[in-house]
């Protein structure tokens, strides 16, 4: 942290000119934030915190690997700090046009929404809890949980993905690892893409109906900021990070499914990226350097007859899209009796029912407690019935869903764009800064190049 710090102000030393002083010191107190606050609040934090029991009888408490939850005041802080990063983030990328600025946030953002905070409460798990909170009128969602939710989306709606760039623990440590970036094919992009999609109906239907939490369950990075957790998780999550240093990203292109949320708000953004300051000299240097294959060169010259080819095109993907959605949900729905064994309440009545008929050999854990409970097996039942009731509309609703995705795709593919420049796409950008310096006029701007 030191390092950095010194290295920060020696380059403000070297730099002159407003802007980069200006920049500078908006980074060295991004890093003196991250030196400060992170101590400050553990410390009040461990001054709640109350010895355990003393136990004389040999056992010791096991170690936990979970979070625990945080005092009302922390969580406000929590807020505070993430609405702080997405607002100076947005003043990096937009106002000061800094790589070096969206990096130190990075860091904040891994150090304290990461390490620190252990990745909990994050936005992307922010879903489950609004999805709970949609199907199981006893839960509330907390406030605090609510505003990792929105916050991001509501940037989004104005200034795109500044939290995808800046603020997400998730992304911020596979940017840290973008060492030497491909370009994936177009055909990779497209099909991969779609599993966000998929990933979200499905953690959305299994958090509804109160199943599972699958979003955090399979989250590959948390394991990492928490020092702890399933190994096939940790491999998973180690792997993504070894792709990530040829494929950028990987998680947030092709699996996240908060994504997919940022995309829609960000198509419909009040101002975008622009990646030249001035007019746009065609030199593809720009899309050459984003990791991500969110630039996109100008459109060709439009060829005879290629209107009536691609007229021809959506009409057949729109057709698709009407078969596909039908098709797609009776499928869900024939799925809805294996999806629900996912929640307990299936599981425990079907269990209760096979030892009941002498189906199966011994008993459980689950079913013996639920013996002691003293309660009929027919409430087991009824519980079972309502939860799979729930099941068989939400599952035909993820098969409907998964119909509209791929249709969606098919229908985007033969939708024409006209571009005059080499933009970066508003859906797709991440908001990290890095095209800036690779387009000239971008240097004449700062005065680094002078162009004729």
């Amino acid at each position: 942290m030191s390092r950095t710090v010194l290295r920060l102000a020696r380059w403000t030393e070297r730099g002159s000119g407003t802007c980069r002083s200006l920049l500078a010191a908006s980074a060295l107190w991004s890093v003196l934030l991250v030196s400060g606050i992170v101590p400050s609040v553990a410390w009040a934090q461990e001054q709640k915190k109350q010895p355990p029991p003393e136990f004389t009888s040999g056992y010791f408490p096991p170690t936990p690997t979970e979070p625990s939850p945080r005092a009302d005041t922390f969580a406000y802080i929590d807020v505070a700090l993430l609405a702080a990063v997405l607002v100076l983030g947005t003043w990096f990328v937009f106002k000061m046009r800094s790589r070096t600025g969206v990096r130190v946030l990075v860091v904040f953002s891994a150090l304290y929404f990461g390490f620190y905070r252990m990745g909990c409460v994050c936005s992307i798990g922010s879903i489950q809890n609004v999805a709970l909170a949609l199907g199981d009128p006893s839960y509330r969602l907390p406030v605090t949980v609510g505003a990792f939710f929105v916050l991001p989306l509501v940037f989004a709606l104005f200034v795109g993905r500044i939290f995808c760039g800046t603020a997400c623990p998730l992304g911020a440590i596979q940017d840290l690892v973008v060492l030497r970036p491909v370009q994936t094919h177009p055909a990779v992009d497209h099909t991969l893409g779609l599993v966000p999609y998929l990933y979200l109906g499905l953690s959305a239907l299994l958090a509804w109906t109160g199943a599972s939490f699958l979003i955090c369950m399979y989250d590959p990075f948390i394991p990492f900021y928490r020092m702890g957790g399933a190994w096939g998780v940790i491999a998973f999550g180690a792997a993504l990070l070894a792709l990530g240093t040829r494929v950028g990203r990987p998680y947030c292109r092709y699996l996240c499914p908060y994504g997919v949320l940022l995309r829609w708000a960000s198509a419909l953004s009040r101002w975008r990226v622009r990646i030249t300051p001035g007019e746009c000299l065609h030199c593809h240097l720009c899309a050459d350097e984003c990791p991500f294959g969110a630039i996109h060169p100008p459109t060709p010259a439009e060829q005879a007859g290629g209107r009536q080819q691609a007229r021809k095109g959506l009409i057949r993907a729109l057709m698709i899209t009407a078969a596909l959605v039908p098709l797609l949900a009776a499928l869900g729905y024939a799925a809805s009796p294996t999806i629900s064994r996912t929640h307990r309440d299936v599981r425990l009545a079907e269990r209760l029912w096979a030892e009941e008929r002498g189906r199966v050999r011994g008993t459980t854990d689950e079913t013996d407690a639920y013996r002691q409970l003293a309660q009929p097996f027919g409430i087991a039942y009824a519980r079972a019935v309502e939860v799979r009731r729930r099941f068989d509309v939400g599952s035909a609703l993820l098969g409907a869903w998964a119909g509209l995705v791929i249709g969606g795709k098919l229908i985007l593919l033969h939708v024409r764009r006209r571009r005059e420049d080499y933009e970066a796409d508003r859906a797709s950008c991440l908001s990290c800064a890095r095209c800036y310096m690779s387009c000239p006029v971008e240097h004449e701007r700062l005065g680094l190049i002078t162009l004729e």
